[in-house]
């Protein structure tokens, strides 16, 4: 198992193991009303995203997989996150047994093709370390935009559900060897 992160880069992004310093703009981008509006629907406190940052890094040795922050190769402006988790949200066996993929950028990066290689990049890095394991993610209601990202990845609807009170979609995706 990872014991952190790999770092992976892409023509722009580096995505690496989150640090310290990363925390003051996750609480910016955790805390943008935009930014959460399909994701819970309310800013986080700043305790909140100390905690989110403590479980990012306790994943990857857990797990082998995680969370990744996603930075700007150029600049290394913090850009967003995403990864693969296992959170055990209670949705049920063909949701919660699988690793769950995730993104969220902040608003600076919104309608530049970063979610889109950066997923490319993670979900790359997925095949190779899980081969024929399947991924779920799970999509809140109206989020076009995710909706799209996942699509073109190869995420399809399994069911709706509700969670935490927010109408959501529950997609999967199998892995490269399944169904060879």
């Amino acid at each position: 198992m990872a014991a952190t992160a790999p770092v992976i880069d892409t023509a722009r992004l580096r995505l690496r193991p989150h640090h310290d310093g990363d925390l003051p703009a996750m609480v910016t981008m955790w805390s943008d009303p935009d930014v959460v509006r399909f994701i819970g629907g309310r800013p986080f406190a700043p305790d909140e995203i100390a905690a989110r940052l403590d479980r990012y890094r306790a994943m990857w040795p857990a797990h082998g997989h995680g969370y990744w922050a996603v930075e700007d190769r150029e600049t290394g402006t913090f850009l967003g996150e995403m990864g693969l988790a296992r959170f055990g949200r209670d949705l049920g066996p063909d949701f919660d047994d699988w690793p769950e993929a995730g993104w969220v950028l902040s608003r600076p990066a919104w309608g530049r093709g970063i979610a889109t290689e950066g997923v490319a990049a993670m979900l790359g890095w997925a095949d190779r370390a899980f081969g024929a394991a399947r991924l779920v993610c799970m999509i809140e209601e109206g989020h076009v935009v995710s909706r799209r990202v996942a699509g073109r990845f190869g995420f399809s609807p399994m069911r709706t559900a509700v969670f935490r009170g927010a109408a959501v979609t529950l997609l999967t995706r199998a892995g490269p060897e399944a169904g060879r």
